[in-house]
Formats: C-alpha cells, sequence, structure tokens
C-alpha cells in the first residue's frame, strides 16, 4: 500500500475532525441562487491575508476582482515635498489659540486651528487622484475567465462561500454537462487558488486587466507575468498566474490565455509590491522573487493537498471557537432571502450565528502575521480612490476592525494591527513635535501607508490627536490577552509609553486645577472646545494601562510617578444639564442630535473607565446619552451601540441593535443620514461598505455572552430573551482565560474555564456575586448549574 502524503494525511485528518466536531451537520454558507452583479452588495470575498479577493460566479465570465493590502498610491515617491503632511512650527501657534479658548472667544481659536494646524497633501496637476499624495489603498485588477460552454438553459446554478473551510464555490449545469468552481486563499503559500472543473472538456480565455502602468509582460512554461506600476508612485507590483490543467493545451497570444479541451484547470495566482513597512522610504521588498518562489514551490503540489494545507491552516484557527444558539435556522433559503425574512420570521437566530462567525473568517482572511494590517474595507478594495481612500482611520474604524481578534481567539490575526501601530511611531514623533512641540507620538484622523500622522486637511474631522493613545490600547490588550510578557516588554511597553509621553506635555491645567486637552474636537461632531472627553478618557486609558503594565514589568521609575499623577488629575467623565454625559467640558450637549458618532462614551466601551458596578452614576448617563441618540446609524455606529447596550448589562436593548446592524441595505449611495445595515454578501453598509460594522457587531455578541473589563469574568452578563438556550465554546478573557459556556431558559447550565494551571481569578454569572476560582493541575475550572 502507497504510504499517504503529508498532505493528504491532513485531508484525512480533517475530515474526520469535521465529522466529530458536527460541523457538517450545521454548514456555517452563504449561498445564492443567482451569479454577483455588483462588487459591494453582492460578490463574495476570499482572502489570504495578503491578497483579498471578490467572486462573482457568472457561468459565462468568471470576474476574479482582488487588491494586495501594500498597494497604494501617495507616498514619498510621489512628491519630492512629501512630508508626512506636517505643517513646520505650527505649534508656535498653540498658545495663540488656547488664550483665544480661555477668553471664551471659540470662532477665533476655530479660525486659526484651521489655518494652522490641517495637514498638508499635494494637489497639483501630477496629483489628480482626491487623496493628492496622501494616497489611496489601490486595486491591482480584474481576472476575468471566459468559459467556452454549450448554448443552452443553466440550472442548478449556486454560488456559495463555505466559512467552515474557507471556500467559495460556484456549480452550475448546461445541456447534461457539470461545472463546478472552487476559490480559495492558501496562506502558507501565499498564494489564492482558482479551480475550474467540467464533466466534459472545455475551452477558457483568461485575461488580466489592471488600471495601472505596464512594465512588462511575460508567457512561460504556463505562467503568465504582469509587472506593473502605480502611476503617481511608481510603486512596483507582479501579478502572476500559473496555470495547470488535466488534458488539454495551453497557449498564449495579445494578452490573452488560451486552454483548449481540458477538464480541470487550476490557477495559481501571486500578487505582490515593493512596498516595504518601514520608516522613511516604505520601498525595497523583492517582490519578483517572492511570487516566483511561491509559485514554484506550489506548482509540484496537487490541488487537492494545497486545498487540503490550506483547510488545515485556516480551521486551526477557526474552529476555536464555536457559537450555536437555539431557534430557527433556514439555511434552505438562499442568504439574501433570509437576510429578507430576518424581521418578519420569529427567533431567526441562524443568521446572527452566521453573521459572528463571517466576521471571523474574515478576520482569519484579511489578517495574518506578515502580512499589512486591515483598511476600512478589509482586504477588499476595487478602486484606485476609494472611499475615504481605504485606509486607516484612527477615531474609531481601524480600531472596531480589530475588536474581535483577542475576544474570539484569534490573537495571531491581530499582530498586522500591532505592526503597523509600531511603524508610525516615528513619523508620529515628528507629527507632535511639530504641531505641538511634545514629546512622543501622535496620529490623528485619517493614516496611510507612509506614515501619515498629521491632522486631516479638514477641520473639525482632521483633527484627533487621540489616535495614538487609542491604539495603543490594542497593545495592552494583546499582552493582557496572551499573558505574553516579552511582548509586553520589547514593544508595546515601549510604544504605549511613547504614546503617553504626548498627553502628559499636551494636557493643560483649567482654572479648577484639572488637567484638559485643548484645543480638541470630539470627533467629526460639534465645534471647538476646552476639552473633548474622548480625549480625556482616551489620556486616563492610556496612562492606566501603562500603570498596569509597569506594575507587570517591576517597574518604578520618574515615568511611572508622572504618569499616576497625570492620570489622577485629568478630569473626570461629567453628568450634564440633562443627566447626560457630557460630550464636551462645556455643557452644550443637544438633547436632539441622533449624530453617528458617541465618542464620549469610549469610556464605556472599548474603555473601563465606566462601568454599571463601578460608576453607576456615570452608567445612568450614559443611557441618557444613547437614549437620546436613538437606535439608528450607520452601520458601524450601530456596531459601537450593540457594544454599549452590552457593558450596560442591557441584552435585549443591545439585541435590538444587533437586529438593526442586519437590517437589508439595497443602495450603493454614501448616504449616512439614512443609516447603515447589511449588504446581500452580508457585509456592512457604512454606507459604503466598510469591515468596522461587521467586526463591531461581532465583538457586541461576545459581549453579551462573556466580559471580562473589571478583572471578573462575567458568564451571560447580557444575555438576550431571544437567546434562550445556547452555547459557546473557546471565547479569550483577560488574564489569559479560554471559557466555554451553555445556557438553557435563560441561565447558566455549565462553564468552564481554562488557562494555565493553578492560576487564580474571579467570575460571576448574570451580574451575581462574584466568587474565586483556582485552576486545577489541567488547567480546568468548572461551574455546573446555577
Amino acid at each position: 500500500m502507497k504510504p499517504l502524503s503529508r498532505l493528504t494525511l491532513l485531508t484525512f485528518i480533517l475530515l474526520l475532525n469535521l465529522q466529530i466536531n458536527g460541523q457538517e451537520k450545521q454548514p456555517l454558507e452563504l449561498w445564492y441562487n443567482t451569479p454577483a452583479v455588483d462588487w459591494m452588495t453582492e460578490a463574495l470575498p476570499i482572502g489570504n491575508g495578503y491578497i483579498g479577493a471578490m467572486i462573482f460566479g457568472d457561468p459565462a465570465e468568471e470576474h476574479i476582482q482582488f487588491s494586495e493590502g501594500t498597494l497604494w498610491s501617495g507616498g514619498p515617491d510621489s512628491n519630492p515635498d512629501y512630508n508626512f503632511g506636517i505643517q513646520k512650527n505650527a505649534y508656535k501657534n498653540l498658545p495663540k489659540v488656547r488664550d483665544f479658548l480661555k477668553e471664551g472667544a471659540y470662532k477665533k481659536a476655530d479660525s486659526l486651528v484651521k489655518k494652522s494646524f490641517v495637514g498638508k497633501i499635494n494637489n497639483g496637476k501630477k496629483y489628480t487622484a482626491e487623496f493628492g499624495d496622501y494616497g489611496s489603498q489601490q486595486t491591482m485588477g480584474d481576472i476575468f475567465v471566459k468559459v467556452a460552454h454549450k448554448k443552452g438553459e443553466i440550472t442548478n446554478y449556486k454560488r456559495s462561500l463555505d466559512i467552515n473551510k474557507a471556500i467559495a464555490k460556484v456549480h452550475f449545469e448546461v445541456d447534461g454537462t457539470t461545472y463546478n468552481r472552487e476559490f480559495f486563499g492558501n496562506y502558507p503559500k501565499n498564494l489564492m487558488v482558482y479551480n475550474f472543473k467540467s464533466s466534459k472538456k472545455t475551452s477558457y480565455e483568461i485575461r488580466f486587466k489592471t488600471p495601472h502602468a505596464l512594465v512588462k509582460e511575460n508567457f512561460t512554461n504556463n505562467t503568465y507575468s504582469f509587472q506593473g506600476k502605480v502611476p503617481d508612485n511608481g510603486m512596483g507590483f507582479e501579478t502572476k498566474l500559473h496555470f495547470k490543467i488535466t488534458e488539454g493545451t495551453v497557449s498564449y497570444k495579445n494578452g490573452i490565455i488560451y486552454i483548449k479541451d481540458a477538464k480541470e484547470v487550476t490557477i495559481l495566482h501571486a500578487a505582490a509590491t515593493s512596498f516595504l513597512l518601514k520608516y522613511p522610504n516604505y520601498s525595497g521588498t523583492d517582490y519578483k522573487a517572492i511570487n516566483t518562489k511561491n509559485i514554484e514551490s506550489a506548482a509540484l503540489i496537487s490541488y487537492n493537498d494545497l486545498k487540503a494545507e490550506h483547510i488545515a491552516d485556516y480551521t486551526n484557527l477557526f474552529d476555536r471557537v464555536q457559537l450555536n444558539i437555539e431557534g430557527n435556522s433556514f439555511p434552505e433559503l438562499p442568504t439574501d432571502k433570509r437576510l429578507e425574512n430576518y424581521y418578519t420570521s420569529q427567533n431567526t437566530v441562524g443568521i446572527e450565528v452566521l453573521y459572528f462567525q463571517y466576521a471571523r473568517y474574515l478576520m482569519i482572511s484579511g489578517s495574518r502575521p506578515k502580512t499589512m494590517s486591515m483598511h476600512l474595507q478589509g482586504k477588499w478594495n476595487n478602486s484606485t480612490s476609494a472611499p475615504w481612500a481605504a485606509d486607516y482611520h484612527s477615531n474609531i474604524n481601524l480600531q472596531m476592525i480589530y475588536w474581535p481578534a483577542e475576544l474570539t481567539n484569534l490573537s495571531e490575526c491581530h499582530v498586522p494591527f500591532l505592526n503597523y501601530i509600531e511603524s508610525l511611531v516615528e513619523p508620529g514623533k515628528l507629527a507632535s513635535k511639530e504641531f505641538f512641540d511634545t514629546r512622543g507620538w501622535m496620529v490623528n484622523t485619517m493614516c496611510n501607508a507612509f506614515g501619515y500622522t498629521s491632522p486631516g486637511w479638514g477641520i473639525p474631522w482632521g483633527f484627533f490627536p487621540g489616535g495614538a493613545g487609542w491604539f495603543s490600547q490594542h497593545l495592552w490588550d494583546h499582552y493582557d490577552f496572551t499573558q505574553d510578557s516579552e511582548f509586553l516588554k520589547s514593544k508595546a511597553y515601549p510604544v504605549m509609553k511613547e504614546a503617553a509621553l504626548f498627553w502628559i506635555d499636551y494636557l493643560t491645567l483649567d482654572n479648577q486645577g484639572n488637567l484638559v486637552s485643548t484645543p480638541s474636537y470630539s470627533p467629526e461632531h460639534g465645534g471647538i472646545s476646552n476639552g473633548a472627553s474622548m480625549d480625556h478618557q482616551i489620556a486616563w486609558d492610556l496612562l492606566n494601562n501603562c500603570i498596569k503594565a509597569a506594575k507587570v514589568l517591576n517597574i518604578d521609575d520618574d515615568f511611572t510617578k508622572k504618569a499616576k499623577e497625570v492620570r489622577d488629575a485629568i478630569l473626570k467623565p461629567k453628568i450634564g444639564s440633562w443627566g447626560q454625559l457630557q460630550e464636551w467640558n462645556e455643557d452644550v450637549d443637544d438633547p436632539n442630535s441622533k449624530h453617528r458618532h458617541i465618542s464620549h462614551l469610549f469610556a464605556l466601551y472599548p474603555g473601563n473607565q465606566i462601568s454599571t458596578t463601578n460608576t453607576p452614576k456615570l452608567a445612568d448617563a450614559a443611557k441618557v446619552t444613547l437614549n437620546a441618540r436613538g437606535d439608528s446609524g450607520t452601520g458601524w455606529s450601530l456596531g459601537w451601540k450593540v457594544n454599549f447596550w452590552a457593558r450596560l448589562k442591557d441584552g435585549n436593548r443591545a439585541h435590538k441593535l444587533l437586529q438593526n446592524l442586519l437590517n437589508p441595505v439595497y443602495s450603493k449611495e454614501i448616504r449616512m443620514a439614512n443609516g447603515g445595515g447589511t449588504y446581500q454578501n452580508l457585509l456592512c453598509a457604512h454606507p459604503p461598505f466598510q469591515l468596522d460594522g461587521n467586526m463591531g457587531g461581532a465583538a457586541g455578541m461576545v459581549e453579551m455572552l462573556l466580559q471580562s473589563q473589571t478583572g471578573t469574568i462575567e458568564l451571560l452578563p447580557a444575555l438576550p430573551d431571544t437567546w434562550k438556550q445556547g452555547e459557546v465554546k473557546g471565547l479569550k478573557t483577560r488574564g489569559g482565560f479560554e471559557v466555554d459556556i451553555a445556557w438553557g431558559k435563560g441561565k447558566l447550565t455549565k462553564a468552564t474555564i481554562k488557562g494555565t494551571p493553578n492560576k487564580k481569578g474571579i467570575y460571576s454569572i448574570k451580574n451575581g456575586k462574584t466568587k474565586k476560582f483556582k485552576l486545577n493541575s489541567k488547567g480546568l475550572f468548572e461551574i455546573l448549574k446555577y
């Protein structure tokens, strides 16, 4: 008997595991009975961390649109005068702005900020794109696979995405011939893999189309190579397609690959760029060598073994968390119909479970070690001038995209964002010095791939120096969930400390002896202030985390003493005249405002300065604010509100916001006032598409089932009435614990806490009293029926 190869053995083990854990009986699948026409609302996303592709599924001509995370316009090579948006010596105007604010001359202060504290971008003739030399994330192009199937009626059509295995599929029949396609991203090989199979010999025409400039095009040894460059900055890139066929022939002419009379075609797709995430030049990657190595190594492996390798790699992450909630699922309906029926059918929690796991699928597909951080659209972008440049927004969006990483047992997927944060420190120091004459580093609302950390080119939306402090929370969280003390020492703490130095220098004393942030603007809402509450809450959170980190690392020095002094002097959250949590130092909140940003509730989530147990009056004020703002909003805003209400221990209200987030959206217009929801392909409608709502919704579902921000593991803290019975396995908490929970009739039936043997902790059940626990020698602690 011939011995099994390693990858064939992986296939066997994988199939056995799927049978054991029962996931085949409960498929997690998006599926449709028509091809996709629209990229944003209908096409299905796949990815390998490096590359994001969208699959359309047209029987006559498959369309695969893709982008690679490091392909950007703008930056140093687009403009010899590119300087990260910095205005030299802007800080010299800071005392005058502060004097105006003390005098109550808000209009004069605002006018001077708009003149002196905006970032610079070049929008000259060379930079015709909307964002000038700031740049935009770029599509790399489109692959079209024309299929010469027989003329006739198409039957049994199905387009699907199996998120248990991360494989997109297309199936249809024409006049007795069956056609099957499979698409997936293989992370270990850094390749995308597309397989076309038919029951009879079929011919194909394949072409690549890109909006970028051609440098060199080549076809040899069944491999097509397109080397190009981004027009404004000359960033080099290569797309490479290798063709493996069963029977038939392959030829090439005038940019088109012809495959004749093949029963099976496998396309290995590599893509890479010259970008290197390193200040100040951001270039130097040998992308052609990378692609050649990846293609040559994979070309020696069968399609089935490449598929098995991919599934084993993917399920190692995905299978860590399982969620089952009793209720109607309707998997027999196409996903678009399930979404439409969500409000009219009773107890349709099945699509909520699918939505939760879809977010984890997108996280794994879009963010893996050694890849670029996800941007506003994850890794999926079909434009050269994407909405908001498909960049890295620091005033909520990028952070929200990574909220589920630690919670849902995907710490490895957090790493690209943490690396990106570290890359901003040096340019952030330049910006903080020139704009505010402070130590440390900062970022503002919009960040690009090339170290842009200055304020944006418009006020008030562009002014948000709190971004670095908020980013730094993710560094602390990664330690808090993983307990990786070496990471804390060598990477997280140095970056956190530098971010804290900015706030230590920037905060100023008011007439009451409080430290306040001035000038400041609450993100994208309201005018200039003597202290936007979100700034104070972020600064408090950052300094508090630095103090906790120093304790872990046994550091007691001048910085830690100063950090405690400043933290305790920062203006605390204030309750205003109508019982609301104040958005600004000034009590000017409008009770009729329905604005999408509710930034002054940062202290409630994702911070922990406000809680129902430790600060009940402030928690009540947060409720007043949330009730005033209402239950509508853009997609990400709805996602944030799910988390707010979960932290307030109101599971039914959190669930209502989750339902609003799953509201079907059909318009493709950017009309934020009309609110967001979910497109047919379950991507979040901001509108337009942004990934943050998907991730925020998933994080909120975790918060309804498990919380740990106060140091106590809270089981079922905000369980909604709708989720009467269910089970979740594999969620993570701060302190490095992993938790399984089962419940019935709204009450806990069993929970298991796992971690380092003999480790101690505290838990509570559904807002009950806290109890101490200690893991046994096997690292387990069980809690039975409550």
